[in-house]
């Protein structure tokens, strides 16, 4: 084990040890061979060829393909911070007051020089905005991945190629679009972003879909007041103009731990004063962020989050009347609305509030370092629950069988793990399909949001 997971190896406990900035560290190893061999065997016609047959694969020759895998994941995140800038450029509202450069005239740049006009325009906006003395907590950092990444803005020179790069990008994420519309939306929707960069964004849409999950497993029976003591969630997310009608008039920020916080507590199924929340990503930015504001928790500073939904975006009347219902009340349970940063008139379909979540809550909130797919925590059989929402599309058959099986490894018998995405069945894991939550949130283009509740046998 290299690099940042060197800090990693101690003991996984109730009481962890304090890493950099207070946060605790665990016990995460990449998986070994024996531990993935049920699923190799299930996939040995289907196997990466570097990897080789079943037959060949010892556990040095393992131990060295995992390392390998798990670098690459962690490479896709700068492609994602490039979809990232390139959504700034498309939809950012606090830099420049030209169009935004929504899903309808994207298809269209490169071809209608009203939507070149737009581009060229907001590219200089931003380019100065780069530029800037005192810019935005997310232009800032976009900034600092530009100049990692060699750009400049001392000349005109530097700032013309830097220019360059942005319309590039532009172009390349019209193309994606369009690859994208294009496909066949089967089961193998649940696979469409293996070739991405892995996404950081959110947005609301989960976070309801996990609420009416959590309804239907109570009264199913599959769920009991009090049961829910500890939970990971897979892949927090920091919202940053997401790809979505994204916004760049507030901080970044990460919700979705929050928010389940939030449904637990409302529906009774986890205890404030003893619940446990774990968030287990790849991404340094994300863990980093969650290792501060839970630093400045235990120094008894609030976290302000705005809570953003996109009311352009189609939605059947009963989807758009219960999704409100839920959004006027996220966050009650955690903390005090507030008044939230105004909505840019630029940004006008947008919708907002804001909370104030108190600081005990902040603190149960445990950034880990982990690739759920090519890592395990130690000992086993740690959480209630695991929530992986929007994660595991960015991954083949192959990483989703074996982010299965790792993560029942993690739960407890009869814990459970719900994601958004259909995982493949074709090996065992250890998880059983025991409900699957629809809903339907538009009916022109008809279309369904599905959450399937994975258990693990007592």
């Amino acid at each position: 084990m290299t690099g940042r997971n060197l800090r990693l190896q101690l003991v996984f406990l109730s009481v962890f040890c304090l890493g950099p900035l207070g946060q605790p560290t665990a016990n995460i190893a990449f998986i070994s061979l024996d531990s993935a061999r049920e699923v190799l065997q299930g996939m040995k016609s289907s196997l990466p060829t570097d990897l080789g047959s079943v037959e060949t694969i010892d556990t040095e020759k393992w131990s060295v393909w995992v390392q390998s895998q798990d670098r690459e994941i962690r490479r896709r995140l700068d492609r994602d911070t490039e979809d990232t800038l390139t959504n700034l450029l498309r939809f950012g509202v606090t830099f420049t007051k030209e169009y935004r450069i929504d899903d309808e005239y994207l298809p269209r740049y490169g071809e209608s020089s009203l939507v070149n006009a737009f581009a060229e325009k907001r590219a200089d906006d931003l380019i100065r905005a780069f530029a800037g003395p005192n810019p935005s907590a997310g232009i800032a950092d976009m900034r600092a991945f530009l100049e990692k990444k060699g750009f400049s803005l001392n000349t005109p020179q530097e700032r013309a190629r830097l220019k360059a790069h942005l319309l590039a990008n532009l172009a390349r994420m019209r193309d994606d679009f369009l690859k994208y519309r294009a496909q066949t939306k089967d089961e193998r929707r649940f696979q469409l972003f293996q070739d991405r960069g892995i996404s950081l964004d959110t947005n609301l849409w989960p976070d309801y879909l996990f609420e009416v999950t959590m309804r239907n497993m109570v009264d199913k029976g599959l769920l009991k007041p009090g049961t829910v003591r500890r939970v990971a969630v897979v892949g927090p997310g920091l919202d940053f103009v997401n790809k979505e009608a994204g916004n760049d008039f507030y901080p970044p920020q990460s919700i979705q731990p929050f928010a389940v916080l939030d449904s637990l507590f409302r529906l009774g199924l986890a205890n404030p004063a003893s619940v446990e929340l774990y968030t287990l990503d790849i991404s340094p930015d994300v863990n980093l962020h969650i290792a501060r504001l839970r630093k400045r928790a235990a120094q008894g500073q609030p976290y302000v989050v705005q809570l953003p939904w996109n009311t352009e975006r189609p939605m059947s009347d009963e989807y758009r009347k219960n999704f409100i219902a839920y959004w006027e009340k996220l966050g009650k349970e955690i903390g005090d609305t507030v008044t939230p940063i105004p909505i840019p008139a630029l940004a006008s379909a947008t919708r907002t509030r804001a909370v104030k979540i108190r600081p005990d809550v902040a603190q149960k909130i445990t950034p880990l370092d982990m690739d759920v797919v090519y890592q395990a925590i130690e000992p086993a059989a740690q959480f209630d629950m695991v929530i992986g929402t929007n994660i595991f599309l960015y991954y083949g058959a192959l990483e989703q069988s074996l982010a299965r099986r790792n993560i029942a490894t993690m739960l407890k018998p009869g814990g459970y793990l719900l994601s958004n995405d259909k995982l493949p069945d074709t090996v065992p894991s250890g998880l059983h399909n025991v409900m699957e939550t629809t809903v339907t949130n538009s009916l022109v283009p008809l279309v369904a949001d599905v959450m399937v509740s994975y258990q693990r046998a007592n």
